[in-house]
């Protein structure tokens, strides 16, 4: 399942994801990017794994790309939020290969995070 995180600043979106996350779970991430796209005109988007790579279905994965795809142009700043160290290197990997930036931040520096996907910080 995904969920949207509220107390965030107005210029980026974040989201917590556990348990399984299947393509239907897009429909909370989709409408909320599109809005901020429309407002601001980048993306800045934040997302906490709570689960595994492993728990999202063959459907998620493709609604995921899609949501890549279509905003590609757009992405400013993303950051994913685990405590698996695999993923974080991957998403800090993943940054040279899309336009914008990506980072990996631990659980604990979810705080850090959120500033440097709002901009707060460099």
């Amino acid at each position: 399942m995904i969920q949207q995180i509220n107390n965030v600043p107005d210029n980026m979106v974040a989201f917590r994801s556990s348990g399984e996350v299947t393509k239907d779970d897009f429909d909370t991430v989709f409408p909320k990017v599109e809005e901020l796209v429309e407002r601001t005109g980048k993306l800045n988007y934040l997302l906490e794994l709570d689960n595994s790579p492993a728990d999202f279905t063959a459907g998620a994965w493709l609604q995921d790309a899609l949501l890549g795809v279509k905003n590609i142009t757009k992405w400013n700043r993303a950051a994913i939020v685990t405590d698996s160290e695999q993923i974080r290197t991957f998403t800090d990997a993943f940054s040279k290969l899309m336009p914008g930036e990506f980072r990996g931040f631990s659980k604990d520096e979810f705080d850090n995070a959120v500033d440097w996907v709002s901009e707060k910080t460099i």
